[in-house]
Formats: structure tokens, C-alpha cells, sequence
């Protein structure tokens, strides 16, 4: 037991891990049960999996280096080797995990072999320079010091600096909560890299690596938190499906309309002016929200929703309604269940996606760019879907003819840049249609 003496800190960390380790694959297999897919951050796995080793040689090094006349100088490179290695391609990891969850990985091979350009050349470096590494024997522990240890000191450094970097040029298009976790996060890694810095007997690099791998857990990887998610998300799916019903339908409006509108904001995506805005969280919002969009429907007449014929001028103002119905509704109820940005995004596509570019719109007659782009996506999905599908009061349309009323509307009804996206991707289109309607018309 005297060998504890030198990494008892690194056991109790290594211990937490396996813990967290435990119950994360525990409870991920119980929503994998539930969902019937996999919930977790591959990356996140690699990361755990990485911070798991990195923590085991550096409670092995923290033993070897005080047994400097018993463990030969060789063995005690290689275990220093595997150290800072792990320890380098752990904040290479954190740094592309960050990316995923803010902006989401890179698509362009250069800026993804620039991303890991500085974890291969430190870890080149370390091989390079570990024949130079020195075991001090210090007051109360040996530890190493050379040129391979500040390499990877400055490892950590860069990646810091090139998340907060990151986080600057991006914090329009990252929502406050991530903000904040991952700078905390920074402070703490900061922190802990200054000590081990100044006080180099500490051998603290172990404690940001399990803090930091069991904040991301906590914070975002939870799967109790993703299962959470599930639920919610399958209610709102439910209680819209349940509404639609009341229209004579069967929930392929809001599961196509819903497709449509994320295919729409893909494609925009695409385009620069949009790289800021359409992030991963907007689409992952504007998956919950969609289904949301006429759950205001709840409150109009079934004599209304189902009539075989045209609307009479007094029942299309009645029917108008339900955009604001449906904004008091999220407000009311389902705004105290979710996220302030779900929240707001459901609020808009339910109030809103009856605005018309031109201005001629429901409920407040907005036009242009003070419509929400959330609003605008799911007019043009709505619309486009409304007239393929069959409907109490007539038969669905061509395709084509479809198409014709989307692109005719544009700059007049919808957003220009909207009609574009969505129809440069007519094939993904049809593919929805086909898929959800189940057969061919």
C-alpha cells in the first residue's frame, strides 16, 4: 500500500471515471431500449475512453518516477510517453467535441486536418524529445521536467486559445448555456495547468481530465437528460398527432411538413449569410417545433376543421385565429416544459408560419425579414405539403403543380431564399413525399 502514497490522487480520479463509466453505459443501454437507437456523442466515448488512460499513466508514472533505482530509465520514458500522449490527444478530443456541440464538425478536409494539426505535431515532438526528459527528485515526489513536458503544456495552451477563438468569432450562433459550460470549463483547465505549472510536485493534470470528462457527462451527455429529451419530444409529437386528428387527418402532416422544414433549413444552411444562424441547435429547436406549428387548431370548431367545402368568409376569420390560439398555447403550457430557445422557436413557427413575405399574411401581417426564419421555413413546408396531400375538401395536386405554387409564391408569399433551398433539393423532396405517404399517387 506505500506505493498509494504517490497516486492516491490518480486512483480516486481513475475511480470517479469508472463510476461515471458505469452509469453512463448503464443507463445509455436503458435509452437505447427506449428509443431504439443510440443517443451517444462518439466523440464523447472517445473522449471518456481517453481520459480513462491518460488518468491510469499518470498514477503509473506517479508511482515509477519515486522508484527511480528499482525501474529502469527506459520503462519510465515509455509510461511518461504514454502519458503525455494520452494527455494530448485528450484536449484534441475536447477541442473537437466542443465544435461538435456548438457548430457542428467542419465538412471541408482542410479545416479538419488543420483542427488536429497541433495534437500531431506535439505528439511528434514528445517522441521526439523524450530521450531529454529529467526525473527531479523534488520535496515531497519526483516528477519529470524536459522540453517534452512543455510541449505538451503548450499542447493544452493552443487548444485553449483556439476554443476561445472559436467561441468569439461564433457566440452569436451559441446559446448562452454552452457559453457558459464550456468557458467555466477553460477557467478550470487554466487553472489547473497554472498550478502543475508553478507547482510542479502537484500532479494535478489528472483532476481537470476527470472534472472535465464529468462536467461533459453531466452537463450534455447525460443519458437521463437525453431520455428526458425523448419523452418530451414524443409528447409534443403525440399531443400535435392528436390535434391533427381533429381535421380528419393522420399525423402525415406534421411528420412530412416537419421533414420538409429541416431539409429546407439544411439546404439554407449552405449558404454563408445563413452559416451564423442555422446552427445545430436550430435545427435540432426547429425539430421540436415543427410539429408545434398548428397546434393552435385545438381551439377551432370540428364543424370548421372537417367541412367538405369551402369556408364561408365568417369561418375562414375563425380559422385565422389559430396561429394566436397556438402561440398562447406554447406560451402557457408547453413553454414552462423546454429550453428558453425551444421555447421562443415553437412560439414563432405556431404564431407566424401564416405570415406572407409580401405582407398580406395572418396574424399580424409581417412581411420580409421580420417574419422569423423559423416562421418563413415552415410557411413554405406547410403550403407545399397542404396542397400534395389529400384533404376533407379536395384531392391532392400533382406534384409539379405543387412545385409551381412554391415557386410562384416566391417573393410574393415566401422568402426567396427559402423557395431556392427548398427547391434545389426536389429529390430529397420527393423522397419524404413518397416515404410518408407510403405509395406512389
Amino acid at each position: 500500500m506505500i506505493i498509494l502514497q504517490w497516486c492516491k490522487t490518480q486512483v480516486m480520479c481513475l475511480l470517479l471515471l469508472m463510476y461515471i463509466g458505469i452509469t453512463f453505459i448503464r443507463e445509455g443501454n436503458n435509452l437505447n431500449r427506449i428509443t431504439q437507437k443510440s443517443n451517444c456523442n462518439h466523440i464523447f466515448d472517445w473522449l471518456f475512453i481517453v481520459s480513462e488512460v491518460a488518468v491510469l499513466f499518470d498514477g503509473i508514472t506517479a508511482c515509477t518516477v519515486n522508484y527511480l533505482d528499482e525501474i529502469p530509465r527506459i520503462v519510465n520514458l515509455l509510461m511518461h510517453l504514454g502519458m503525455f500522449v494520452s494527455y494530448e490527444i485528450y484536449v484534441a478530443l475536447l477541442f473537437w467535441y466542443w465544435i461538435s456541440v456548438t457548430i457542428d464538425i467542419p465538412k471541408k478536409k482542410w479545416i479538419k486536418a488543420a483542427c488536429l494539426l497541433p495534437s500531431t505535431i506535439s505528439i511528434l515532438l514528445t517522441i521526439c524529445f523524450l530521450p531529454d526528459v529529467k526525473f527531479i527528485e523534488g520535496t515531497y515526489t519526483n516528477y519529470s521536467m524536459g522540453t517534452a513536458v512543455y510541449v505538451c503544456f503548450i499542447s493544452v495552451a493552443i487548444y485553449c486559445i483556439l476554443t476561445v477563438v472559436v467561441i468569439i468569432a461564433r457566440h452569436r450562433s451559441i446559446p448562452e448555456k454552452k457559453k457558459k459550460s464550456i468557458a467555466t470549463t477553460l477557467v478550470f483547465i487554466v487553472i489547473i495547468l497554472a498550478l502543475q505549472i508553478i507547482f510542479p510536485e502537484a500532479l494535478v493534470s489528472c483532476i481537470a481530465a476527470t472534472m472535465t470528462t464529468i462536467s461533459i457527462y453531466l452537463n450534455m451527455e447525460n443519458p437521463a437528460i437525453h431520455g428526458l429529451e425523448h419523452y418530451q419530444n414524443e409528447m409534443v409529437m403525440g399531443f400535435a398527432t392528436l390535434v391533427e386528428n381533429k381535421d380528419d387527418s393522420t399525423g402525415g402532416h406534421i411528420r412530412r411538413s416537419s421533414a420538409y422544414a429541416v431539409l429546407i433549413a439544411k439546404g439554407l444552411r449552405k449558404d454563408k449569410r445563413y452559416k451564423n444562424i442555422i446552427t445545430k441547435d436550430f435545427l435540432n429547436n426547429l425539430v421540436q417545433s415543427a410539429p408545434m406549428h398548428d397546434i393552435g387548431k385545438i381551439g377551432i370548431p370540428d364543424a370548421i376543421l372537417q367541412k367538405p367545402g369551402k369556408l364561408t368568409a365568417e369561418e375562414f376569420d375563425k380559422m385565422k385565429e389559430h396561429p394566436v390560439i397556438g402561440g398562447k398555447i406554447i406560451k402557457d403550457t408547453f413553454g414552462h416544459l423546454f429550453n428558453g430557445e425551444y421555447e421562443n422557436m415553437a412560439y414563432q413557427v405556431a404564431m407566424f408560419h401564416h405570415e406572407k413575405w409580401n405582407g398580406k399574411g395572418y396574424p399580424q401581417g409581417m412581411s420580409g425579414t421580420d417574419i422569423p426564419l423559423c416562421a418563413r421555413i415552415m410557411a413554405v413546408a406547410d403550403v407545399f405539403d397542404a396542397v400534395s396531400a389529400k384533404r376533407c375538401y379536395r384531392d391532392a395536386m400533382p406534384l409539379e403543380d405543387c412545385y409551381a405554387i412554391i415557386q410562384n409564391g416566391r417573393g410574393v408569399d415566401f422568402d426567396p431564399d427559402v423557395v431556392d433551398a427548398f427547391m434545389k433539393n426536389k429529390e430529397k423532396v420527393e423522397e419524404i413525399y413518397y416515404s410518408k405517404i407510403g405509395k406512389k399517387q
